[in-house]
């Protein structure tokens, strides 16, 4: 994500995404594939699982700022 293309294209996917959004298995799944096709990472049906477990079970509302900080701690 330190190309700022590459960062555009992934804001541009996820502008206007809900908190109910992101507790959707089925939208979160796709994302995940999105990203990892922009990133050119090739992920294994079990990673693809567990990624999807992981945004999930993190209940993030991208509209709290406190939400947005802790992800950004994370994976800083």
């Amino acid at each position: 994500m330190k190309t700022p293309a590459t960062k555009e294209r992934i804001k541009s996917i996820l502008e206007g995404v809900t908190k109910y959004d992101l507790q959707d298995r089925v939208k979160v799944r796709k994302w995940v594939k999105q990203f990892a096709k922009i990133l050119n990472e090739p992920l294994s049906e079990s990673q693809e699982d567990q990624l999807v477990n992981f945004i999930i079970a993190q209940k993030i509302d991208p509209n709290n700022m406190l939400h947005l900080i802790k992800l950004y701690t994370m994976f800083r």
